[in-house]
């Protein structure tokens, strides 16, 4: 058996899988950021014992967490949990645990997760794509995660789309995420005189209601993900790419999205499968889990 942590920005859930992926037990409790990094750490390892209290057994344990650990530094990064940046996680969390751990970036465990048993099973090269609060992505080689040199791989979200374009949290302007996250797609439409106060989900709604605003937002993100998307399969050409966060529920990503890559990847047609995750929230704690082989338990 095997234990994934999920490590969210309000929310921690953690899951007990067996070696068939079954999953046996569930837990979720708040992250309590404001009370600050240890806090956070005992939290996580109080879950892990909890979980092992209801299977009666010591398990491998997996975490996915927002940014990544530094190759240079061994300390996290790029976390939009900021009191995670610069601190020693996986150091400090294999003390409190006293025992080795995993530790991938939550996009990596989803990818991973829809490879293994979702909707990525039996293809070669994964692609797997977050689109909800903000962009990711991971790669998988034949059921191995591939994170990288610098533990940045499949960071698409963060390769500049338009020069010049928004302010991006990493200190770049333009960057993928500034269009095609949640966010991104919300403040465009405001960008073009739309309603403050609505959402993605909003705006998504108001379009297939036929608001003429709402289509042209909807019209530009569909072309900003083909863009993005396309210089990816142009690079990687992936057996398959896999769908994941709150936007990948937008229907229209499957048929109007894909004809925008089609139309702009280097090739005469497109063959990549663009699929829907099969996991849905579950693909992140579960690929977490999944850090761990069954070979290897």
């Amino acid at each position: 058996m095997r234990i994934g942590i999920d490590l969210g920005g309000t929310k921690i859930e953690g899951v007990v899988l067996d070696t068939g992926g079954r999953e046996l037990v569930r837990k979720r409790v708040d992250t309590q950021q404001a009370a600050g990094y240890w806090a956070i750490l005992h939290t996580i390892a109080q879950l892990v014992r909890q979980l092992e209290a209801e299977i009666d057994q010591q398990c491998p344990v997996g975490i996915g967490t927002p940014g990544a650990i530094s190759a240079v530094s061994g300390t996290m990064k790029n976390s939009n949990t900021v009191c995670l940046n610069g601190q020693p996680l996986l150091e400090d969390l294999q003390g409190l645990l006293n025992r080795p751990l995993r530790i991938a970036n939550d996009a990596n465990c989803f990818a991973l997760s829809e490879a293994l048993d979702g909707a990525g099973k039996g293809y070669g090269m994964v692609f797997g794509v977050i689109m909800g609060t903000g962009v990711g992505g991971g790669i998988v080689f034949n059921g191995q995660l591939h994170p990288g040199r610098q533990h940045i791989g499949g960071e698409w979200g963060h390769n500049i789309l338009e020069l010049g374009g928004p302010d991006c949290y990493c200190g770049q302007k333009g960057c993928v995420e500034t269009f095609i996250s949640g966010p991104g797609l919300a403040a465009d439409y405001h960008r073009h005189g739309g309603n403050r106060a609505l959402t993605a989900y909003d705006i998504v709604t108001l379009a297939a209601q036929g608001d003429a605003l709402a289509e042209a937002a909807m019209q530009c993100f569909f072309d900003r993900f083909g863009r993005a998307l396309a210089m990816v399969i142009n690079i990687l050409d992936p057996d398959a790419i896999v769908l994941g966060g709150g936007l990948s529920n937008i229907d229209r990503l499957y048929s109007e999205g894909r004809n925008r890559v089609a139309h702009y990847v280097f090739n005469d047609q497109l063959i990549t499968p663009i699929l829907k995750n099969v996991h849905g929230d579950s693909s992140g704690v579960r690929g977490a889990a999944q850090l761990w082989r069954c070979d290897e338990i």
